[in-house]
């Protein structure tokens, strides 16, 4: 059962200008009451002149996917962080770096968006452009040595995705992209095993 479109859309427009607040007040760094009503100001005005296109979403949050999600996300930027720490710390090393093409498995544009989101967050990649028709995505790795190699680094992309579908995509877009729910309901996929960089 879907909610009438006003419905939908004001509880969209609150959730991106709750968004858009935290991201205001993250940027500046300082949590005041000010800075807070500046967030929301600007994410009221940036909600009323750009109108975002509707977005499709036919499946439903499974709590503990979500949660290993977050988890994973959590680890890949700790460990990304140390590697490429120690790559500015070590004299001399000269990183490989490569554009390594993905195709996902979803043609879902939200799942894309969001697979492009959490892989750029990690440091040491980022997406530098993305078909939505095909479903490619086009990740620059700075350092292939230290993501395991290109297809580790292709993998762990991959292994992002099955993650944020196995969170968020229902049972009938898990079976289009070849994936399967975890039956125990644990939200740790059986065969995700996610090239940490």
């Amino acid at each position: 059962m879907s909610l009438h479109p006003r419905r939908r859309g004001f509880r969209f427009q609150v959730a991106a200008t709750l968004w858009m607040t935290a991201v205001w007040v993250l940027l500046w760094g300082d949590l005041s009451v000010a800075n807070v009503l500046a967030g929301a100001t600007v994410g009221v005005v940036v909600g009323r002149v750009f109108r975002m296109p509707s977005v499709d979403f036919h499946g439903r949050v499974h709590p503990l996917s979500l949660l290993y999600l977050a988890y994973r996300f959590v680890v890949d930027i700790v460990v990304a962080s140390a590697q490429v720490a120690a790559q500015a710390l070590i004299p001399g090393r000269v990183p490989h770096s490569a554009v390594v093409a993905v195709q996902l498995r979803s043609h879902s544009d939200l799942y894309l968006t969001l697979t492009a989101e959490l892989c750029t967050l990690v440091p040491g990649s980022v997406i530098v452009e993305a078909h939505r028709i095909t479903g490619m995505l086009y990740v620059h790795v700075l350092d292939v040595g230290t993501a395991g190699g290109i297809d580790a680094a292709r993998q762990h992309v991959l292994d992002t995705e099955s993650r944020v579908l196995r969170a968020l995509a229902s049972d009938a877009e898990l079976a289009e992209a070849g994936l399967t729910r975890n039956p125990r309901g644990a939200g740790v996929p059986r065969g995700d095993r996610g090239v940490v960089r």
